[in-house]
């Protein structure tokens, strides 16, 4: 049985809902799996910073640049996933996530394929991010996408730098 994710552009206020759920659900996913990455959400996802960002959210990913994508699984959401851009040549993807019933289906890997094409039709000249040292399906997926590990872009804490992965993709 063939499985059918779609994956479409979050546009309406509703859509945005969805995400945001999901972006929570992504929150409680770190928290819940271990005390490293418990302390990388403390220091970046502080639940008062969290939902300013989540009230935010569509602001801060906002086209002509950004863009937030949704996955969908027989028309329910069950993934989601943002860019949004560093400065006129860099955009930066964010909040990877999938629901636990979606991994496997290739939702993620969708997710991010239609950012990366959406990066090169807005003129991006490289895509960053990172994921944390343990999600070993993440990164095989970004490494099969073509990112190559790099040097963190940004001033990150040295206690939590060693759990963090940093990657890019020249378009």
């Amino acid at each position: 049985m063939t499985v059918a994710i779609t994956i479409r552009a979050a546009r309406t206020p509703e859509d945005i809902d969805d995400v945001r759920q999901l972006c929570w659900e992504y929150r409680d996913y770190l928290l819940a799996f271990d005390d490293y990455m418990q302390e990388i959400v403390n220091v970046f996802y502080p639940e008062d910073a969290y939902t300013a960002l989540m009230k935010d959210l569509a602001l801060k990913h906002a086209r002509p640049q950004g863009e937030i994508l949704i996955a969908a699984l027989d028309g329910q959401s069950v993934g989601c996933a943002m860019m949004h851009p560093l400065n006129d040549q860099d955009v930066e993807i964010k909040r990877v996530f999938v629901q636990a019933q979606a991994r496997g289906t290739g939702a993620g890997e969708k997710l991010s394929q239609a950012l990366i094409d959406q990066a090169r039709r807005d003129g991006a000249k490289r895509i960053l991010l990172d994921t944390n040292a343990s999600f070993t399906g993440a990164r095989r997926l970004y490494e099969k996408l073509g990112f190559q590990q790099r040097a963190p872009y940004s001033d990150i804490p040295e206690a939590v730098l060693p759990m963090l992965v940093f990657y890019e993709l020249k378009l």
